[in-house]
Parts: structure tokens; C-alpha cells; sequence
């Protein structure tokens, strides 16, 4: 597929949380779907971010750009030996996945503490910050420089899976890119346990600009559709 395909698709996506309501825009829909398959596979996630935001990323530069990574390893390294203290609130996590924001929180810290940085929870359109949706964090170095960070977790066994982990829903409300921007994922392995147990034991970096996405076209309906007066046949007698 050609990349203005890619392009194409990736607006597709950006649309695709609007109602259709107009018979031939919903059969156009369909027809493209039925034509080019339901699932769209190595995308580049930069084309789809520009595409839908108008944005771009720019390509991180281990070389060029190692002053700022060197001091954001020295602030995850110390992220990880202050959460692996037993004392810290992450160990009270029912859940893994309830330990991410804990992560964020302390990484945080420690990246305000370097000179001239500012990382904060990026804003939406309205201008408040929102901690759901992709990217989780935005630092701003002193050269005038965005970075955007987006933390992950995974365990020895998960690091090869094939289940999606990576998710990017664009919406002009919740958009949360608003500048041409490195975009970095913190991938943190922990030992798979929670609690007490728990244990983040390395990091590592990921440049966003070199990943490819899949998107996979889902028609969806929630139960206040479903069950709406109008569409209800019949029921049972009332108990």
C-alpha cells in the first residue's frame, strides 16, 4: 500500500469517532472497508500521528541527543530504587497495571529535579490535564526542545508478546500533541509479582518514530444503544 494510503487511513481513524449519519458517507465507509480489508498492518505511527494531528515526531539521535538521555536514565534508575523501597505506596497495588500511575508520579520527580526541565501531564484541547490516553507525559528541555514520554510495564515473560499494548485513540477534544516532538516509551520490566514482592528491575528506551501500528476497523455499540426504548421488542414480565 502506498504511504498516501497510509495517510488516508490514519484520517480515517481520526473520523471514525464521529457519527456517520449520512447514508452514502456510511456507505462509502463500508465500501472502503469491504475493499481494503479490515485490518490495516505496518503502519508507521509517525504518518498516523501527523496525519491526525498535524504534528510530527522527530527521530530520537543517540548520538546528538545523548546529554538529555543520559540525564533522563539517571532519573529512571533513580526512579526505580526509590519505588523498589517497600515503604512506597506502589507496593499497596492490587493489580500491575495499578502500578503505572505510581511510576509516573515518581518519574516525574525525578525529572524536575534536573536544571530547566518541566515535565507535567500533557493538556487536551480545553487546556486541563489528562492523565488517560496516549502520550502520559510531556518534558521540556531548556533548548526550547519537547520530549513526550509514554511509560509501560512488562514482565520477562510478556516483553515478546503479540497482545496489543500500545494503543493511540485520535480525537481533536482529547488530543494531547500539540508539538512537533521526540515521543520516547519507557518500557520498565518488573518481576511479575505485585504487593510487597514487587520488583522494577530495568528500563528501556523506545523511539516511537520507528514503531508500526495496526489498525483494526471495529463498529461498537454500547448497552444504552443497544437497550434504547426505541430498539427494545419485547420483554419479560415484570417479577
Amino acid at each position: 500500500m502506498r504511504a498516501s494510503k497510509w495517510v488516508c487511513a490514519a484520517l480515517f481513524v481520526a473520523s471514525a469517532s464521529h457519527v456517520v449519519r449520512a447514508e452514502s458517507d456510511s456507505s462509502e465507509l463500508i465500501a472502503w472497508l469491504l475493499q481494503d480489508g479490515r485490518d490495516l498492518k505496518g503502519v508507521p505511527f509517525s504518518e498516523v500521528l501527523a496525519a491526525t494531528t498535524g504534528k510530527n515526531i522527530i527521530p530520537v539521535d543517540p548520538a546528538t541527543d545523548k546529554p538529555w538521555l543520559d540525564a533522563l536514565a539517571a532519573a529512571l534508575d533513580r526512579t526505580l530504587l526509590a519505588l523498589n523501597d517497600s515503604s512506597q505506596q506502589i507496593h499497596k497495588a492490587a493489580r500491575i497495571n495499578e502500578a503505572s500511575r505510581f511510576i509516573e508520579d515518581q518519574l516525574r520527580v525525578e525529572l524536575n529535579k534536573q536544571p530547566g526541565w518541566k515535565c507535567t501531564i500533557p493538556t487536551v484541547a480545553s487546556g486541563e490535564e489528562q492523565r488517560s490516553g496516549y502520550p502520559d507525559m510531556r518534558l521540556a528541555l531548556p533548548d526550547g526542545r519537547t520530549v513526550y514520554l509514554d511509560p509501560k510495564l512488562f514482565s520477562a515473560e510478556t516483553r515478546s508478546s503479540t497482545l496489543r499494548t500500545f494503543y493511540y485513540e485520535p480525537k481533536s477534544l482529547t488530543n494531547k500533541v500539540h508539538d512537533d516532538a521526540s515521543h520516547v516509551l519507557v518500557g520498565i520490566q518488573h518481576n511479575g509479582k505485585t504487593g510487597p514482592d514487587l520488583r522494577l528491575l530495568a528500563w528501556e528506551l523506545v523511539d516511537i518514530s520507528r514503531i508500526r501500528v495496526q489498525l483494526k476497523a471495529e463498529f461498537q455499540a454500547s448497552n444504552k444503544e443497544l437497550y434504547h426504548e426505541g430498539n427494545v421488542i419485547l420483554r419479560s414480565a415484570a417479577p
